[in-house]
């Protein structure tokens, strides 16, 4: 399988779905030796490399209705919806300790998307070079546009990976990985519409101006990934698992039967299609 990837897109709540699938995949014993994902795909992504079934489950499900986790409290006073101090210091360090040897013991790699406020470019991180600081590199690629502030690492200013990488299939192949299992948080009938706040971008982001370009153009960059995966997919290069049901969760869903039956079907849809994911890994 070193040639193989596991990609995995963001989506806020709508992570819950990612999380079904990688506890299937923990209690089945198959871990990838590459896995990048952006925003919520890389958070579901450290707990799914430190073998901690049922972790993003909790953190995620448990404490959604705390205040501390969103709120818009946390926006008044913070100018953040999702607490990020709580999400990635005080859950991990004391309430779901996250086990953090044996994420860096473990022989996959991580590579987690992130984009550069200044040049709106991606900037890739990966657990063998940053693995001591992943979960602030994670915090940045969570940092949504208008929900959270920036987070400066390395002397960048860095937000949410899926701005300008959306689901990085291309950054996996540039880094050997031929072949690739994608989980999306969206159903195959989902393409991205125009944002409606183009003037509340610009004037918002005018610090960075690169970033409020991108946050324009998003909708066509998303949609043209998804042209460029139905291409690879014709090639047999791609498999693809992706909600098989609509379920309505948005992205700072606090509904927990909404959030239980969201990651119960990605359970459910990766242990229904298991068997055809093992056939692609094997071809």
């Amino acid at each position: 399988m070193k040639d193989i990837g596991l990609v995995l897109e963001g989506g806020g709540m709508k992570g819950l779905y990612t999380a079904g699938v990688l506890d299937y995949f923990m209690e089945n014993n198959l871990y990838f030796p590459y896995v990048i994902g952006v925003s919520s795909g890389a958070c579901m992504a450290a707990s799914y490399l430190s073998r901690q079934i049922g972790r993003n489950k909790t953190v995620n499900i448990d404490y959604v209705n705390d205040a501390r986790f969103l709120s818009f409290r946390n926006y008044l006073t913070k100018r953040q919806l999702f607490g990020m101090d709580f999400l990635f210091d005080e859950i991990p360090n004391k309430l779901v300790p996250f086990d953090y040897d044996t994420f860096l013991e473990s022989d996959e790699q991580l590579v987690v998307g992130t984009t550069d406020c200044q040049t709106g470019e991606a900037i890739y991180f990966n657990k063998k070079e940053d693995g001591e600081q992943m979960l602030d590199i994670i915090r940045a690629s969570s940092s949504l546009p208008f929900v959270a502030p920036s987070v400066e690492y390395k002397e960048k200013f860095l937000l949410d990976g899926g701005i300008i990488d959306p689901i990085p299939i291309r950054k996996s192949q540039a880094d050997g990985k031929s072949k690739n299992v994608i989980v999306m948080t969206k159903p195959s009938d989902y393409r991205k519409e125009p944002s409606k706040f183009s003037k509340v971008m610009k004037v918002m982001y005018r610090k960075y101006p690169a970033i409020a370009d991108i946050l324009l153009e998003r909708h066509q960059l998303y949609n043209d990934t998804l042209a460029y995966m139905e291409e690879e997919k014709k090639k047999g290069n791609l498999y693809v698992i992706q909600p098989s049901i609509p379920i309505q969760v948005s992205r700072i869903e606090r509904n927990k039967p909404k959030l239980l039956s969201l990651y119960d079907l990605g359970y459910h849809d990766a242990k229904a299609q298991f068997q055809d994911i093992q056939d692609f890994l094997t071809l």
